[in-house]
């Protein structure tokens, strides 16, 4: 076992399969605000997929909270790419994930590293994916890093603006 460790070390494989030292996770999310007679606050969800594009971990889900015997759930069907890769496997409201909708303007999410321990370091990608009663639906990459200090960026062109994200040591 030994000798196997040494070897996947020397060839610069061992940090493949460890999980990352501490690091948060930043995600930015610009809702834009839309001219509309019938705008309603999109919902939205923010997930980390691996280089296979599949699903790893669900960070945010904003929707319709208030709404009476859990009915904004209904709607989250929207976010077609989130629900069909984990969202229709995720018991809401789930804590530490589930959230109101929010309003147009620069919104900032803090994912600590603790809820992220065993996150192996590689490549990910960063979705967010917002949809709107009334409206569009959209869906932005950020490729990012997780083990290493970095960031990334993206803009989307109707129901997200500018997103973000950013690993900090």
């Amino acid at each position: 076992m030994r000798l196997l460790s040494a070897a996947l070390a020397a060839a610069g494989l061992g940090a493949v399969a460890s999980p990352a030292a501490a690091a948060d996770l930043t995600v930015t999310v610009e809702i834009p605000r839309i001219a509309s007679a019938s705008y309603h606050r999109p919902y939205v969800a923010v997930w980390i997929e691996n280089g296979e594009a599949a699903h790893v971990r669900t960070l945010a889900v904003w929707y319709d909270t208030a709404l009476p015997n859990a009915e904004g759930k209904d709607w989250l069907k929207d976010m077609r790419t989130w629900w069909r890769k984990g969202g229709r496997a995720l018991s809401l409201p789930a804590d530490g994930v589930s959230g109101p909708t929010r309003a147009p303007g620069r919104q900032t999410v803090r994912i600590p590293a603790a809820r992220l321990t065993n996150l192996p370091a590689g490549q990910y990608t960063l979705v967010v994916e917002a949809a709107r009663e009334l409206g569009g639906r959209e869906a932005v990459r950020v490729p990012f890093r997780w083990g290493a200090a970095n960031a990334g960026r993206a803009t989307g062109s109707t129901e997200l603006g500018a997103v973000s994200v950013a690993v900090t040591r």
